[in-house]
């Protein structure tokens, strides 16, 4: 199941421990980011072993827009994670929501 914007940002709010990915070039992610975890998609598979012990945690993952995470929710879930959400419209759409 996906996160919303307004979900993200509550739990954010509430100072919850999230581990969250931006699977966003390095570029990208210095324009905005929202204290997320910076893993470009490309380099993802060779990250897999460094968080292998959250394979039951929540992992939250998000780009620009939803198309590259969506994607990494996808090797994320061939890769044994088990729960695993996209933020719906990714930064664009939370930046939309909650301007900075």
């Amino acid at each position: 199941m996906d996160i919303t914007s307004e979900e993200l940002k509550q739990r954010i709010d509430n100072k919850e421990d999230l581990f969250i990915i931006d699977v966003r070039e390095p570029h990208e992610y210095a324009e905005m980011n929202i204290g997320a975890e910076n893993i470009p998609l490309g380099t993802l598979p060779m990250k897999l072993y460094d968080f292998d012990d959250k394979k039951e945690d929540e992992i939250i993952v998000h780009c620009r827009s939803g198309s590259r995470s969506s994607a990494a929710k996808a090797l994320l879930e061939q890769s044994g994670f088990k729960n695993v959400r996209n933020l719906v419209g990714g930064i664009l759409g939370f930046k939309e929501k909650f301007p900075q």
